[in-house]
Order: structure tokens, then sequence, then C-alpha cells
């Protein structure tokens, strides 16, 4: 955005909401003629307090929308009403970027839908996890910035139903990128410190850890002699050299080939023929030769680095964040990611892996059973102690929050007893600058009481950072008020099936020399049919499950079973 195009405006509301300098409508007409003049499409309202008094941005918007008809207006009280002025510009400043582009999109679907008949309900995904409206969301379009991966951990919860988890980890490796989520009691982890292209984005959004690692990742050496593979990748045009279509750089999928663990002749169900000699001299000529190193090892060196690479984006939702990976199944999904699977939690020590039966659509899968959500916020900055703290205006904004709330989903037909309120506060001891979100169950709000929600911060703030301040008696700051508002949806079934007596051999399609980790060399593995596997069949490793749309490697050691979904799992023997 050029710097002629921030236009300041005369007035102040101070931090309690109170007016010290009217609205100078003079400015508001002189940025409208400028915009004009420069043929904007979109502006963003950002107000030193506006989040205490909204007053002088909805007058704004007001005046902007009559003055400059057409013209996608977005206000930061509207958008995000908290504390914290950059982020609040910055997360007003992409929801304008992003407003008019999503707005004619949703138009022209809606419109396309209609002509086609179209009886149905559209939703729209959003960052948070959740579904909402067309008209919702071309008005906060910036719910819908990180929303594409944002589906898995709903589609985790589903597949992994039958073996009574409800706390996980979620990844999805495809061509391009690596996406891994946590899950924890059936609610995956939020964050309201996301980035888009360095631009702070404060509005919730589930913490999903995205890496450049897919089956397109390019694998090169760096100026101290190691090998590296990513983020940069080949993508799908030219593609992987096995692809034939005019790609020479050596890729995580070349590697996979060459080590035998993608057949040529079967890659996307054999509508595609992949060209082992193209890969193996792409990576013979920038990775094996350079490095000293034979074609196995060299593709057999990828292969790790990757597995490691994608093991590091774990631990940074894990580890980093207070958990340990040990304690979580891991639900591994994408068109690439079932042969990575078993290695991924080989670095982890996780003992358990479910590859869902829809891998290759995990987040389409899971968008389908995605609840109507949508997230408030109300800042109240102040002593959280019986003394310091407004209880009147502490119910108050809960109220607002739940008021707004009941509109909207109402608005969306939902009905009152399919709603549900989850309910956190930002919460920080005195000298700190950083707040930590705080879950706090509705019950404990009443009063509030002092004692539990204090309790709630010490917990968290000790798993995120390793300690807390209870003992020593610190005092607690209330920040922010915030409200998680959930509409129950109907989910489509999922297709169970009848368990069978007989053995996996009715699935064999034949043997093919695959290199394996344990033995450090190539060995004739037995491939399965995996559309052919129903609940009930073992099969014990080493071996190849083939799917027209992934492929599993099951290390030896590992044993798969086939579940009641069509869902693979993979465990220790």
């Amino acid at each position: 955005m050029p710097r002629s195009l921030r236009r300041p405006v005369g007035e102040r509301v101070l931090a309690d909401g109170t007016v010290r300098a009217p609205l100078d409508e003079g400015d508001v007409d002189d940025a409208a003629a400028r915009f004009r003049e420069a043929g904007v499409e979109a502006v963003a309202i950002c107000f030193m307090h506006a989040y205490a008094n909204p007053a002088h941005e909805a007058a704004v918007a007001e005046r902007l929308a009559a003055a400059l008809p057409g013209v996608y207006c977005s206000a930061s009280s509207a958008v995000l009403p908290q504390v914290r002025f950059y982020d609040r510009v910055s997360t007003t400043v992409l929801n304008a970027a992003v407003g008019p582009i999503l707005d004619r999109y949703l138009t022209n679907l809606t419109a396309r839908l209609d002509e086609a008949g179209f009886v149905g309900i559209m939703l729209i995904m959003q960052s948070n996890g959740g579904v909402t409206t067309p008209g919702v969301a071309a008005k906060l379009a910036a719910s819908t910035l990180l929303s594409g991966p944002a589906a898995a951990p709903v589609a985790g919860l589903a597949y992994s139903e039958p073996h009574g988890e409800r706390s996980f980890i979620t990844v999805d490796m495809g061509g391009t990128s690596f996406d891994a989520a946590l899950v924890r009691d059936g609610a995956p982890e939020l964050t309201t410190d996301a980035r888009i292209a360095k631009h702070a984005l404060a509005l919730p959004s589930l913490e999903i850890n995205t890496i450049g690692a897919g089956g397109g990742s390019i694998g090169w050496i760096d100026e101290g002699g190691l090998l590296r593979m990513g983020p940069a990748s080949a993508g799908a045009d030219p593609g992987p050299a096995c692809y034939g279509r005019g790609g020479t750089l050596p890729t995580c999928s070349d590697a996979n080939l060459v080590l035998g663990y993608l057949s040529p002749e079967f890659f996307a169900g054999g509508r595609m023929t992949l060209d082992r000699d193209a890969a193996a001299a792409a990576i013979e000529r920038d990775i094996a030769q350079p490095l000293g190193l034979s074609l196995a090892e060299a593709a057999f060196g990828m292969f790790r680095v990757m597995n490691v690479n994608m093991a590091s984006g774990i631990r940074e939702i894990t580890v980093q964040k207070g958990f340990d990976p040990r304690d979580f199944p891991l639900i591994c999904a994408g068109g690439a990611g079932p042969i990575h699977a078993a290695m991924i939690a080989e670095e982890l020590e996780i003992g358990r892996i479910l590859v869902p039966r829809e891998s290759s659509i995990f987040c389409a899968a899971g968008m389908l059973r995605s609840d109507l959500k949508h997230d408030y916020v109300r800042s109240y900055h102040t002593p959280f102690s019986a003394e310091g703290l407004d209880t009147g205006r502490f119910q108050s904004a809960l109220r607002s929050m739940t008021d707004e709330a009941n509109e909207t989903l109402a608005s969306e037909g939902i009905r009152p007893e399919a709603r549900r309120f989850d309910y956190a506060l930002d919460l920080r001891y005195l000298g700190q600058y950083h707040e930590v979100r705080v879950d706090v169950p509705e019950a404990e709000l009443n009063g509030p009481d002092m004692d539990a929600v204090g309790g709630c911060l010490h917990r968290t703030h000790n798993r995120l950072y390793g300690y807390d301040l209870e003992a020593d008696g610190t005092a607690i700051e209330l920040v922010n008020l915030r409200l998680s508002a959930t509409g129950i949806t109907e989910k489509p079934p999922i297709a169970r099936e009848a368990r069978v007596d007989t053995k996996a051999d009715c699935a064999r399609k034949g043997v093919r020399p695959a290199f394996l980790p344990g033995a450090g060399d190539f060995r004739d593995v037995t491939v399965y049919d995996g559309d052919m596997l129903r609940y009930g069949h073992r099969i014990e490793g080493p071996a190849i499950i083939e799917q027209v749309n992934t492929t599993v490697l099951l290390p030896g050691g590992y044993i798969l079973g086939c579940d009641e979904l069509g869902s693979f799992v993979m465990e220790k023997a």
C-alpha cells in the first residue's frame, strides 16, 4: 500500500471509551476524494482506541460507503475489537486486502449455484476450524486466510473415533507442503499470533505448523556441503523429474521412486507412468556425485532428511508448547504422507499411526464435518482481583459477546440446543508484556471465581514456559475476554465395514525391490492392493500398500491392521 494512501483523520477516543476529540468529517471527505481519484477497491479504518468505543469508525464507514459506492470498507472495531494497535491495524488491512476478492468470488459462485438449481447450503471454511455462511465470510474475509489445512483436526476426530482417541497429532503431506496440528481432548490448539507474508493476523486460527516439505520438495546441497530438502518445490508443472514433463531437479518423489516405494506403473492408479531413469539421473547428477554417494545412498539420504524435517515441524507444535509427542498417536494423511508416516513416528518415538481411508482428501472430508464457528473478543485491561475487577463491566462484556453470538447463530438457522459457547481469558502476571490465553469453564466465570481462574493461568503458564508464579503471589492482570461460539451441524455418516475372517493374501499384488531402512539395502517386498483390504485384515511388515491416491510404507517390525472405517492402523510388532 503506497504511503500516499494512508490518510490521517482527526479524532481521539481514550482507552476508557470517552471522546476527547470529535471526528473531523472534513478529513474523511478529503480521504474519500483521494481514494476515488486513485481508484481504490477497499479501505481499512483503524483508530487508536476504537475497541473501547467504535462510534467514530462506524461513522467513517457510513460516510465512505456513501461517498465511494461499491468500495469494500473494513473497520477494525468490527474485525478485531481488542487492544494492541499494530495487530489490529495489520489484521484489518489484511481483511481489506482480500475482502473484495473473496466478496466477488462468493457472489459469482452463489449466482452460478443458483443457476444450476443448487438447493443445498454452501458454507465457507475458516482458519479457526469452523465454517460460516458466505455473507459472514465476505465481511470477515481475513478469517479464511489460513483455512486450507484447518479441517484436518475435524477429520482426525472422525477417523479416530473407533479407537476412542480424542487427543492426537494430524499431519497432511501433499505435493508442496506439510501441515501439522495438535488436538487435545477433542479440541485443536488455537493461536492469535499467525503471520501472512510477515503481516500479523490476530484473529483466532488453528495452530497449524506448515513447512515446505512435500512430494515436489527439491533436494540440494548447501554451501557447507550438507544435503537439504525444500522448501523450494518443483510443483506439479513441470514437477519432479520422474513426471517426464520437463522437470530436471531431484525431488522427494524422485527419491521415493528410486527407493522402490512408488510404483512406476501404478502412480495415480495407473493414470500416469513415472520415469525411474529420469529420477535416477537427477539424483545422481545433483546429489550422489557431489556428495560421493551411491544412487541408493543419495536417495535414502533425501528420504531421511525429509523425515527429519517433518518431525521437526511436529516438535514445534508439541515439544515447544510443553507437550510430549510420544503421548499422542499420529494421524498421517495426504497423497505423500503415508510413505513417510512410520519414519516420522520413529523420529518422535510415537508408537501408533493411523492412515485415514480418505487420506488424499483428508481436509476436504473434514470440511464436510465442520461446525459453524464464530469468535468474539472484548478488551478489559484491569487487575484480576476482587478489588480491581469491576464485575458489572466483566459480566456485561460476557453478555455482549454471548448476545452477538446468539444473534449470528440464529441468523444461520442454528437452534438454541445446538449452540455451544466456550470462554477464555487473556491473562498475564503483573509486569509481563505478553498475555496467555486461558480456557475457563463457564461456571468459573460467574463472579468470577478468582482462585479457580488463577489456577487455570498457573497451570497453562507452567506448561508453556516451565514455571509459574503462584507461590510468589504475583498479581494477575486481565487483558481480553474471548468467546468461541459453535453451531453444531449434522454430520454425513461414514460407511462402516463388517469384519472379515479372511487373510490379507486376497489383496496381494506381487513383489518388488524396495530399500528397507532397517536392512540398509534393497529387499523384495510384498505389495498389497490397499483398496481391497477390509476390516480385520492384518499385514506384517515389511510391505507396501498401494491405493489409487496414496501409498503406505510398512517397515519391518510393524503390523498394519484395517479398522471398521477402512483406515489403516500401524503399530510396532
